[in-house]
């Protein structure tokens, strides 16, 4: 293998030659394409028809509270076909976070890695006062470390993880439900309905892996990834906690205006978390209690506990 910088020449027939440099610096323009095309074929596109479909809801004969938001609906009346396209659906909803980690492992290679035009995250950070220092720190010191250690997903701390998540998980799901109320009782959210799915055997399992995938896609992509990027685009902190935030809120606008400010607030506090812990897996964990909440709660507590939502 050739060292990093190294331009290799390439002999084409008798009489060319092409010199190849492995170590092309990743530009401000590339990381940026990289960022939208992520984003594009995930959670942004998920944006773009949530603020569709909130267009359409209002423009609907109906007011937006008489209307309802199923989230995990059922997708074939014969239960084995059901459970394949549930399946199907979690396990091609995990494929963007795949993409976004193999894209940050390529930096680590040094084929993609920061040119002088990039800022690295680290510095950005210990500049900031946010403490992103070492292989915690993520970029700013090796590119070799790669995702794992840039977005905090090896397993060196899980007990902390784990405490973390369910901290945050009571900080944002209390005050988050009397947010639905308040967004009930002013008739800005629809009618939410977290599951719908058939009385059968299945259906609790497939309820807590949707709930996972929704926190492994969201937290990994739009908290880990994007931050990341758009701190080595040299984003100032205020604008990348915003962007991150208002995504989120965006991709649930489908369900109202209540529930687009409850997500925004939501990505602040888990923006600023990840900038100061740059671990993401607390973030997964208390993602996905309150998902596992709200989607088995609902299968299997008596309806009318959720009148209010």
């Amino acid at each position: 293998m050739w060292p990093a910088g190294t331009p290799v020449v390439v002999a084409i027939g008798h009489s060319c030659q092409v010199t190849v440099d492995l170590a092309r610096p990743r530009t401000r323009r590339l990381l940026g394409a990289e960022v939208l095309l992520v984003l594009g074929v995930s959670l942004g596109q998920s944006a773009v028809y949530s603020t569709v479909t909130i267009v359409a809801r209002l423009t609907a004969d109906r007011p937006l509270a008489q209307q309802t938001a199923t989230l995990n609906a059922s997708q074939s009346p014969r239960p084995w076909l059901d459970l394949t396209y549930q399946l199907l659906g979690i396990l091609f909803a995990l494929v963007p976070v795949l993409l976004a980690v193999h894209l940050m492992n390529r930096d680590r290679t040094g084929l993609l890695a920061p040119d002088r035009a990039v800022a690295p995250v680290g510095a950005l950070d210990r500049a900031a006062g946010t403490g992103g220092t070492g292989s915690a720190g993520g970029v700013g010191a090796e590119p070799a470390d790669g995702a794992r250690a840039w977005l905090g997903l090896d397993a060196r701390r899980p007990g902390h993880d784990l405490g973390w998540g369910a901290v945050l998980a009571a900080v944002i799901g209390l005050p988050g439900l009397g947010l639905f109320w308040v967004a009930a009782q002013l008739g800005i959210n629809a009618t939410v309905v977290p599951a719908n799915l058939p009385q059968i055997w299945w259906a609790v399992p497939v309820l807590v892996l949707s709930a996972a995938q929704n926190a492994i896609l969201e937290e990994i992509v739009v908290v880990g990834y994007l931050v990341t990027r758009l701190r080595q685009l040299g984003w100032r902190l205020g604008a990348v906690v915003a962007a991150s935030a208002v995504l989120r809120g965006s991709y649930h606008l489908y369900q109202g205006f209540g529930a687009f400010v409850g997500n925004a607030v939501m990505g602040v506090v888990f923006a600023l978390f990840f900038l100061r812990t740059r671990r993401v897996l607390p973030l997964v964990v208390a993602h996905t209690l309150l998902d596992v909440v709200a989607f088995v709660g609902y299968t299997l507590l008596p309806k009318s506990w959720f009148d209010w939502l």
